[in-house]
Protein backbone atom coordinates (compact mmCIF):
# COMPACT_ATOMS: atom_id res chain seq x y z
CA UNK A 1 0.00 0.00 0.00
CA UNK A 2 1.54 3.31 -1.07
CA UNK A 3 0.47 6.95 -0.77
CA UNK A 4 1.34 9.51 -3.41
CA UNK A 5 0.70 13.22 -2.81
CA UNK A 6 -0.36 15.24 -5.83
CA UNK A 7 -0.02 18.96 -5.10
CA UNK A 8 -1.52 19.86 -1.72
CA UNK A 9 -4.94 18.31 -1.89
CA UNK A 10 -4.81 15.40 -4.32
CA UNK A 11 -4.08 12.02 -2.73
CA UNK A 12 -3.64 8.69 -4.49
CA UNK A 13 -3.99 5.41 -2.67
CA UNK A 14 -2.79 2.45 -4.70
CA UNK A 15 -3.14 -1.12 -3.58
CA UNK A 16 -0.72 -2.78 -5.97
CA UNK A 17 -0.45 -6.30 -7.21
CA UNK A 18 -2.06 -8.95 -5.05
CA UNK A 19 -0.19 -12.16 -5.65
CA UNK A 20 -1.30 -15.62 -4.58
CA UNK A 21 0.80 -18.67 -5.44
CA UNK A 22 0.20 -22.21 -4.24
CA UNK A 23 1.44 -25.65 -5.26
CA UNK A 24 -0.86 -28.11 -7.03
CA UNK A 25 0.63 -30.82 -4.87
CA UNK A 26 -0.85 -29.20 -1.76
CA UNK A 27 -4.43 -29.54 -3.01
CA UNK A 28 -5.65 -32.90 -4.25
CA UNK A 29 -8.27 -31.25 -6.41
CA UNK A 30 -5.52 -29.64 -8.50
CA UNK A 31 -3.43 -32.74 -9.02
CA UNK A 32 -5.48 -33.89 -11.96
CA UNK A 33 -4.99 -30.54 -13.69
CA UNK A 34 -1.20 -30.50 -13.34
CA UNK A 35 0.70 -32.11 -16.18
CA UNK A 36 3.06 -34.89 -15.02
CA UNK A 37 6.75 -34.18 -14.99
CA UNK A 38 8.41 -35.31 -18.18
CA UNK A 39 11.32 -37.35 -16.91
CA UNK A 40 12.48 -38.01 -20.43
CA UNK A 41 13.30 -34.34 -20.93
CA UNK A 42 17.11 -34.05 -20.97
CA UNK A 43 18.71 -31.67 -18.51
CA UNK A 44 20.84 -28.85 -19.90
CA UNK A 45 24.31 -30.15 -20.80
CA UNK A 46 27.13 -29.17 -18.48
CA UNK A 47 29.94 -27.21 -20.08
CA UNK A 48 33.63 -27.66 -19.50
CA UNK A 49 35.59 -25.03 -17.59
CA UNK A 50 39.24 -24.74 -16.57
CA UNK A 51 39.97 -24.96 -12.87
CA UNK A 52 41.78 -21.63 -13.04
CA UNK A 53 38.45 -19.98 -13.95
CA UNK A 54 36.50 -21.27 -10.94
CA UNK A 55 39.16 -21.59 -8.21
CA UNK A 56 41.81 -19.57 -6.43
CA UNK A 57 44.69 -20.62 -4.21
CA UNK A 58 44.37 -20.01 -0.51
CA UNK A 59 46.95 -17.46 0.66
CA UNK A 60 47.55 -16.01 -2.81
CA UNK A 61 45.46 -12.85 -2.95
CA UNK A 62 45.43 -9.10 -3.43
CA UNK A 63 45.95 -6.62 -0.59
CA UNK A 64 44.29 -3.23 -0.25
CA UNK A 65 46.39 -0.10 0.35
CA UNK A 66 45.27 3.37 1.43
CA UNK A 67 46.97 6.70 2.07
CA UNK A 68 46.21 10.36 2.71
CA UNK A 69 47.80 13.07 0.60
CA UNK A 70 47.51 16.40 -1.18
CA UNK A 71 46.72 17.31 -4.77
CA UNK A 72 48.20 20.66 -5.81
CA UNK A 73 48.10 22.81 -8.94
CA UNK A 74 44.32 23.12 -9.14
CA UNK A 75 42.71 26.13 -10.83
CA UNK A 76 40.87 27.55 -7.78
CA UNK A 77 38.82 24.35 -7.52
CA UNK A 78 40.43 23.04 -4.35
CA UNK A 79 39.23 22.96 -0.76
CA UNK A 80 37.92 26.07 0.95
CA UNK A 81 39.45 27.68 4.03
CA UNK A 82 36.75 25.97 6.13
CA UNK A 83 38.37 22.59 5.38
CA UNK A 84 40.78 22.92 8.28
CA UNK A 85 42.56 19.57 7.88
CA UNK A 86 43.71 20.60 4.37
CA UNK A 87 45.18 23.82 5.74
CA UNK A 88 46.92 21.92 8.54
CA UNK A 89 48.27 19.24 6.18
CA UNK A 90 49.69 21.82 3.79
CA UNK A 91 51.34 23.71 6.66
CA UNK A 92 52.88 20.48 8.01
CA UNK A 93 54.18 19.55 4.54
CA UNK A 94 55.85 22.95 4.15
CA UNK A 95 57.39 22.71 7.60
CA UNK A 96 58.95 19.33 6.76
CA UNK A 97 60.59 21.09 3.80
CA UNK A 98 61.99 23.81 6.03
CA UNK A 99 59.32 26.46 5.42
CA UNK A 100 57.98 27.74 8.74
CA UNK A 101 54.53 29.29 8.33
CA UNK A 102 51.43 29.87 10.38
CA UNK A 103 48.49 27.65 9.28
CA UNK A 104 46.12 30.60 9.51
CA UNK A 105 47.75 32.40 6.57
CA UNK A 106 47.76 29.42 4.19
CA UNK A 107 45.43 29.65 1.18
CA UNK A 108 44.25 26.29 -0.13
CA UNK A 109 42.07 27.19 -3.10
CA UNK A 110 44.56 25.41 -5.37
CA UNK A 111 45.04 22.44 -3.01
CA UNK A 112 42.77 19.48 -2.19
CA UNK A 113 43.08 16.75 0.42
CA UNK A 114 42.57 13.25 -1.01
CA UNK A 115 42.46 9.62 0.02
CA UNK A 116 44.62 7.46 -2.24
CA UNK A 117 43.72 3.79 -2.74
CA UNK A 118 45.48 0.99 -4.58
CA UNK A 119 45.43 -2.79 -4.91
CA UNK A 120 48.68 -4.63 -4.26
CA UNK A 121 48.70 -7.78 -6.42
CA UNK A 122 50.09 -11.09 -5.17
CA UNK A 123 53.83 -11.68 -5.56
CA UNK A 124 54.48 -7.91 -5.73
CA UNK A 125 58.18 -7.06 -5.59
CA UNK A 126 59.92 -3.73 -4.85
CA UNK A 127 60.04 -1.57 -7.96
CA UNK A 128 56.77 -2.81 -9.45
CA UNK A 129 54.22 -0.22 -10.55
CA UNK A 130 50.53 -0.28 -9.55
CA UNK A 131 47.60 1.96 -10.45
CA UNK A 132 46.16 4.33 -7.86
CA UNK A 133 42.91 6.26 -7.39
CA UNK A 134 42.69 9.62 -5.61
CA UNK A 135 39.35 10.79 -4.18
CA UNK A 136 38.66 14.24 -2.72
CA UNK A 137 38.05 14.35 1.03
CA UNK A 138 37.02 17.98 1.52
CA UNK A 139 34.81 20.31 -0.50
CA UNK A 140 36.97 20.56 -3.63
CA UNK A 141 34.92 20.88 -6.80
CA UNK A 142 37.41 19.38 -9.25
CA UNK A 143 40.80 17.64 -9.30
CA UNK A 144 41.36 18.39 -12.99
CA UNK A 145 44.95 19.40 -13.75
CA UNK A 146 46.17 18.48 -10.26
CA UNK A 147 49.34 16.68 -9.25
CA UNK A 148 49.42 14.24 -6.34
CA UNK A 149 52.31 14.85 -3.95
CA UNK A 150 54.32 11.92 -2.61
CA UNK A 151 51.90 9.81 -0.57
CA UNK A 152 52.68 6.72 1.52
CA UNK A 153 50.27 3.81 0.98
CA UNK A 154 49.75 1.52 3.97
CA UNK A 155 48.17 -1.90 4.41
CA UNK A 156 45.91 -2.93 7.29
CA UNK A 157 48.98 -3.74 9.44
CA UNK A 158 50.14 -0.10 9.25
CA UNK A 159 53.22 -0.88 7.17
CA UNK A 160 54.07 1.23 4.10
CA UNK A 161 54.05 -0.95 0.97
CA UNK A 162 54.05 1.67 -1.80
CA UNK A 163 54.61 5.35 -2.55
CA UNK A 164 52.38 7.28 -4.98
CA UNK A 165 52.96 10.51 -6.88
CA UNK A 166 52.11 12.05 -10.26
CA UNK A 167 49.58 13.99 -12.36
CA UNK A 168 45.96 12.91 -12.13
CA UNK A 169 43.79 11.90 -15.08
CA UNK A 170 40.15 12.85 -14.51
CA UNK A 171 38.41 11.87 -17.74
CA UNK A 172 35.83 14.64 -17.38
CA UNK A 173 35.33 18.34 -16.74
CA UNK A 174 33.09 20.79 -14.90
CA UNK A 175 32.56 24.38 -16.06
CA UNK A 176 30.44 27.01 -14.33
CA UNK A 177 29.48 30.53 -15.43
CA UNK A 178 26.64 32.82 -14.35
CA UNK A 179 24.96 30.03 -12.43
CA UNK A 180 25.09 27.56 -15.34
CA UNK A 181 27.01 24.34 -14.76
CA UNK A 182 28.19 21.92 -17.44
CA UNK A 183 29.71 18.73 -16.06
CA UNK A 184 30.91 15.52 -17.69
CA UNK A 185 31.79 12.47 -15.57
CA UNK A 186 32.99 12.74 -11.97
CA UNK A 187 35.61 15.44 -11.43
CA UNK A 188 36.49 14.80 -7.77
CA UNK A 189 38.02 11.36 -8.41
CA UNK A 190 41.13 10.80 -10.52
CA UNK A 191 43.48 7.97 -11.45
CA UNK A 192 47.18 7.61 -12.15
CA UNK A 193 48.15 4.62 -14.25
CA UNK A 194 51.21 2.99 -12.63
CA UNK A 195 51.26 5.93 -10.25
CA UNK A 196 52.62 4.03 -7.24
CA UNK A 197 55.90 2.18 -6.78
CA UNK A 198 56.02 -0.90 -4.54
CA UNK A 199 58.58 -0.43 -1.76
CA UNK A 200 58.12 -3.58 0.34
CA UNK A 201 58.24 -7.23 -0.72
CA UNK A 202 54.80 -8.80 -0.41
CA UNK A 203 55.50 -12.04 -2.28
CA UNK A 204 54.32 -15.39 -0.94
CA UNK A 205 56.99 -18.10 -0.60
CA UNK A 206 55.40 -21.05 -2.39
CA UNK A 207 58.26 -23.35 -1.41
CA UNK A 208 56.91 -23.42 2.15
CA UNK A 209 53.57 -24.84 1.01
CA UNK A 210 53.22 -28.53 1.88
CA UNK A 211 49.53 -28.47 0.96
CA UNK A 212 47.89 -26.40 -1.76
CA UNK A 213 44.31 -25.44 -1.01
CA UNK A 214 42.18 -24.62 -4.05
CA UNK A 215 39.11 -22.58 -3.14
CA UNK A 216 36.01 -22.57 -5.31
CA UNK A 217 34.69 -19.10 -6.07
CA UNK A 218 31.13 -20.40 -5.57
CA UNK A 219 30.62 -23.04 -2.91
CA UNK A 220 29.25 -26.27 -4.37
CA UNK A 221 29.69 -29.82 -3.03
CA UNK A 222 29.29 -31.39 -6.46
CA UNK A 223 31.88 -29.11 -8.03
CA UNK A 224 34.32 -29.67 -5.14
CA UNK A 225 33.99 -33.44 -5.49
CA UNK A 226 34.45 -33.24 -9.27
CA UNK A 227 37.58 -31.08 -8.88
CA UNK A 228 39.17 -33.58 -6.48
CA UNK A 229 38.26 -36.46 -8.81
CA UNK A 230 39.76 -34.78 -11.89
CA UNK A 231 43.00 -33.97 -10.04
CA UNK A 232 43.33 -37.55 -8.77
CA UNK A 233 42.74 -38.89 -12.29
CA UNK A 234 45.41 -36.56 -13.69
CA UNK A 235 48.04 -37.87 -11.25
CA UNK A 236 46.72 -41.47 -11.31
CA UNK A 237 46.61 -41.57 -7.52
CA UNK A 238 44.90 -39.92 -4.59
CA UNK A 239 46.53 -36.54 -4.06
CA UNK A 240 43.46 -34.32 -3.67
CA UNK A 241 40.70 -34.31 -1.08
CA UNK A 242 37.53 -32.21 -1.00
CA UNK A 243 37.28 -30.90 2.55
CA UNK A 244 33.94 -29.12 2.15
CA UNK A 245 31.86 -27.32 -0.48
CA UNK A 246 34.63 -24.80 -1.21
CA UNK A 247 38.09 -26.16 -0.31
CA UNK A 248 40.08 -28.90 -2.10
CA UNK A 249 43.46 -29.79 -0.57
CA UNK A 250 46.29 -31.13 -2.74
CA UNK A 251 49.24 -32.89 -1.08
CA UNK A 252 52.33 -31.44 -2.74
CA UNK A 253 54.68 -34.29 -1.78
CA UNK A 254 52.25 -36.95 -3.05
CA UNK A 255 52.19 -35.40 -6.53
CA UNK A 256 55.92 -36.01 -6.98
CA UNK A 257 56.44 -32.62 -8.65
CA UNK A 258 59.42 -30.56 -7.48
CA UNK A 259 58.15 -27.26 -8.85
CA UNK A 260 55.11 -25.85 -7.07
CA UNK A 261 54.43 -23.26 -9.81
CA UNK A 262 54.49 -26.14 -12.29
CA UNK A 263 52.09 -28.10 -10.09
CA UNK A 264 49.71 -25.13 -9.90
CA UNK A 265 49.86 -24.65 -13.66
CA UNK A 266 49.09 -28.33 -14.27
CA UNK A 267 46.14 -28.36 -11.86
CA UNK A 268 44.70 -25.09 -13.12
CA UNK A 269 44.90 -26.36 -16.68
CA UNK A 270 42.57 -29.28 -15.92
CA UNK A 271 38.92 -29.18 -17.00
CA UNK A 272 35.73 -30.35 -15.29
CA UNK A 273 32.11 -30.62 -16.38
CA UNK A 274 30.60 -27.66 -14.58
CA UNK A 275 26.90 -26.99 -14.20
CA UNK A 276 26.03 -23.64 -12.54
CA UNK A 277 23.69 -23.80 -9.54
CA UNK A 278 20.02 -22.89 -9.94
CA UNK A 279 19.81 -19.36 -8.60
CA UNK A 280 17.55 -16.34 -9.06
CA UNK A 281 18.98 -12.90 -8.22
CA UNK A 282 16.46 -10.10 -7.70
CA UNK A 283 17.19 -6.38 -7.53
CA UNK A 284 14.01 -4.79 -6.21
CA UNK A 285 15.35 -1.25 -6.59
CA UNK A 286 15.74 -1.53 -10.36
CA UNK A 287 13.26 -4.29 -11.12
CA UNK A 288 15.98 -6.60 -12.45
CA UNK A 289 15.68 -10.39 -12.34
CA UNK A 290 18.61 -12.61 -13.37
CA UNK A 291 18.27 -16.41 -13.54
CA UNK A 292 21.30 -18.71 -13.52
CA UNK A 293 21.50 -22.44 -14.02
CA UNK A 294 18.55 -24.73 -14.72
CA UNK A 295 15.77 -23.14 -12.66
CA UNK A 296 12.64 -25.32 -12.56
CA UNK A 297 9.17 -24.84 -11.11
CA UNK A 298 6.77 -27.24 -9.47
CA UNK A 299 3.17 -27.28 -10.67
CA UNK A 300 1.90 -23.84 -9.71
CA UNK A 301 -1.16 -21.61 -10.14
CA UNK A 302 -0.85 -17.83 -9.99
CA UNK A 303 -3.62 -15.26 -9.64
CA UNK A 304 -2.92 -11.55 -9.67
CA UNK A 305 -4.91 -8.37 -10.21
CA UNK A 306 -4.88 -4.64 -9.51
CA UNK A 307 -7.05 -2.54 -7.23
CA UNK A 308 -6.58 1.23 -7.51
CA UNK A 309 -8.27 3.79 -5.25
CA UNK A 310 -7.98 7.50 -6.18
CA UNK A 311 -8.92 10.11 -3.59
CA UNK A 312 -9.01 13.62 -5.10
CA UNK A 313 -9.72 16.67 -2.94
CA UNK A 314 -10.59 19.94 -4.73
CA UNK A 315 -10.78 23.21 -2.71
CA UNK A 316 -13.91 25.29 -3.37
CA UNK A 317 -14.31 28.93 -2.27
CA UNK A 318 -17.64 29.77 -0.56
CA UNK A 319 -18.55 33.47 -0.54
CA UNK A 320 -21.35 35.05 1.60
CA UNK A 321 -24.30 36.92 -0.02
CA UNK A 322 -23.76 40.63 -0.79
CA UNK A 323 -24.07 43.07 2.14
CA UNK A 324 -24.09 40.20 4.65
CA UNK A 325 -21.83 39.83 7.68
CA UNK A 326 -20.56 36.42 6.59
CA UNK A 327 -16.96 35.57 5.75
CA UNK A 328 -15.43 33.84 2.77
CA UNK A 329 -14.54 30.21 3.53
CA UNK A 330 -12.86 27.34 1.70
CA UNK A 331 -14.68 24.03 1.45
CA UNK A 332 -12.97 20.84 0.28
CA UNK A 333 -14.88 18.66 -2.17
CA UNK A 334 -13.63 15.06 -2.16
CA UNK A 335 -14.13 12.56 -4.99
CA UNK A 336 -13.30 8.85 -4.63
CA UNK A 337 -12.70 6.72 -7.75
CA UNK A 338 -12.16 2.98 -7.47
CA UNK A 339 -10.83 0.83 -10.30
CA UNK A 340 -10.71 -2.92 -9.78
CA UNK A 341 -9.15 -4.84 -12.66
CA UNK A 342 -10.25 -8.44 -13.12
CA UNK A 343 -7.85 -11.03 -11.75
CA UNK A 344 -5.70 -12.88 -14.28
CA UNK A 345 -4.60 -16.44 -13.74
CA UNK A 346 -1.64 -18.46 -14.98
CA UNK A 347 -1.13 -22.19 -14.64
CA UNK A 348 2.20 -23.90 -15.23
CA UNK A 349 2.84 -27.63 -15.27
CA UNK A 350 5.51 -29.28 -13.17
CA UNK A 351 8.97 -28.92 -14.70
CA UNK A 352 8.32 -25.53 -16.29
CA UNK A 353 11.28 -23.20 -16.33
CA UNK A 354 11.59 -19.52 -15.49
CA UNK A 355 11.59 -18.51 -19.14
CA UNK A 356 8.11 -19.99 -19.59
CA UNK A 357 6.92 -18.21 -16.44
CA UNK A 358 8.27 -14.85 -17.60
CA UNK A 359 6.65 -15.20 -21.02
CA UNK A 360 3.34 -16.08 -19.40
CA UNK A 361 3.54 -13.08 -17.06
CA UNK A 362 4.37 -10.72 -19.90
CA UNK A 363 1.40 -12.09 -21.84
CA UNK A 364 -0.97 -10.92 -19.08
CA UNK A 365 0.71 -7.51 -18.81
CA UNK A 366 2.75 -8.03 -15.63
CA UNK A 367 5.43 -5.43 -14.93
CA UNK A 368 8.97 -6.12 -13.73
CA UNK A 369 7.96 -5.45 -10.12
CA UNK A 370 4.97 -7.79 -10.54
CA UNK A 371 7.38 -10.50 -11.71
CA UNK A 372 9.56 -9.97 -8.63
CA UNK A 373 6.59 -10.18 -6.26
CA UNK A 374 5.33 -13.33 -7.98
CA UNK A 375 8.74 -15.04 -7.86
CA UNK A 376 9.05 -14.31 -4.14
CA UNK A 377 5.54 -15.67 -3.53
CA UNK A 378 6.27 -18.83 -5.53
CA UNK A 379 9.47 -19.37 -3.54
CA UNK A 380 7.55 -18.93 -0.27
CA UNK A 381 5.02 -21.53 -1.47
CA UNK A 382 7.81 -23.99 -2.26
CA UNK A 383 7.25 -23.97 -6.00
CA UNK A 384 10.60 -22.49 -7.08
CA UNK A 385 13.41 -25.03 -7.10
CA UNK A 386 16.28 -22.54 -6.82
CA UNK A 387 18.00 -20.20 -4.39
CA UNK A 388 16.54 -16.68 -4.41
CA UNK A 389 18.90 -13.84 -3.55
CA UNK A 390 17.58 -10.30 -3.12
CA UNK A 391 20.19 -7.56 -3.54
Amino acid sequence: MAFQFLGMTNYRLSISTAVMACLFGLASSWRAEAAPLDTSQPSPPAHKVFLRDITQIEGVRDNQLVGYGLVVGLNRTGDSQQTFFTVQTLANSLQRMGVQITPGIVMVRDVAAVFVTATLPPFARPGMKVDITASAVGDATSLAGGVLLLTALRASNGQVYAEAQGPLVIGGYSEQMNGNIQAVNHTTVGRIAEGATVERDAAVDLSQFHTLSFLLQNADYTAATDVAKVINQAFAKKVATALDSRCIDVNVAATGMASIPGLIARVQGLEINFQPPARVVINERTGTVVMGGDVRLSAVSIIHGNLSVNVVTVPLVSQPPPFSNGTTTTVNQTTVNITDAPAKSIRLAAGANIDELIRSLHAVGATAHDVIAILEAIKAAGGLQADVEVI
